[in-house]
């Protein structure tokens, strides 16, 4: 029940904030094009987000005989929670990292790069691909994907207020209050996703842990992630970096306000019970 009440407020949170910056710049007509702009993007969210993610990361499907290893932990995972098996996919990326897309389990695609194929072992593979299904069992990834796409619409629409309504603003002597609906919208839309973002990372790692019964090696796998993705960053759309297991780098991260994931060192002490410091992972 709190995943579909977040659920419920993320999206009528981000519509009617999409509705009050078409009010506010156009009116009656304003407040419809927002809804009109909220609708569409809601159903190119729900059928296209996970075709749009993997086109962004040029994924590329694999087969059971071309990827062995993933399969067979893949097919072994999802018989044991109930889920159908998803497609499989690799991004041609050296950087480690994953994510699952898609609009529901049937529909579902987990992702990898090749970068976290080659640093993982077989144990901590199976950690981060657990922790994938969990978002999958969950049911994150139609909201996440949704979100992500009415925060993007609501960015562009107050950057396109600024410029086609600043004039008319400025006439009536309130110039900067079109700047400061510039501002702070895409920031109020960011901030309502990351927080459901965030959450929902520890389920997954908490789902996934308990899938497989070895959250050490999931610990495990987050603090090599940690690790390796500083050195050999992975460059990601701030509309899609909250997909990612790790978060990847938006160019403009400002402190851990702006983080759509939470402390990994956080992550690891709730998946062991004790202060990651102390831990000896890898």
């Amino acid at each position: 029940m709190g995943n579909t009440f977040k659920t419920a407020f993320l999206l009528t949170g981000l519509t009617l904030l999409l509705m009050s910056i078409g009010g506010y710049f156009g009116g009656q007509r304003g407040i419809l094009t927002a809804l009109i702009i909220a609708g569409v993007m809601n159903f190119v969210s729900y059928f296209y987000s996970d075709k749009i993610a993997l086109a962004t990361y040029r994924a590329q499907p694999v087969t059971r005989e071309q990827l062995p290893r993933v399969y067979q932990v893949v097919e072994r995972l999802t018989q044991k929670a109930g889920l159908p098996m998803p497609k499989i996919y690799v991004i041609p990326m050296d950087s480690p990292n994953a994510f699952a897309t898609g609009r529901n389990p049937r529909h579902a695609s987990v992702a990898v790069t090749q970068g976290i194929l080659n640093l993982l072992n077989d144990e901590e593979l199976e950690g981060v691909l657990a922790h994938e299904l969990g978002h999958v069992n969950n049911r994150d990834i139609l909201i996440s994907s949704i979100a992500a796409t009415l925060a993007g619409a609501i960015t562009y629409a107050a950057r396109f207020a600024l410029f086609f309504g600043g004039d008319r603003d400025e006439r009536r002597g309130g110039g900067l209050s079109a700047l400061v609906m510039m501002i702070l919208a895409p920031l109020a839309a960011m901030l309502i996703q990351l927080a459901v973002s965030r959450s929902r990372e520890y389920q997954a790692d908490e789902t996934g842990a308990h899938l497989t019964g070895n959250p050490y090696a999931l610990a495990s796998a987050l603090s090599k992630l940690d690790a390796y993705s500083k050195r050999l960053p992975m460059v990601a759309t701030p509309s899609t970096a909250h997909l990612f297991i790790i978060q990847p780098l938006l160019g403009m991260n400002i402190g851990n306000l702006f983080s759509t994931h939470p402390p990994i060192a956080k992550r690891i002490e709730r998946l062991t019970g004790r202060p990651a410091e102390f831990q000896r992972v890898g």
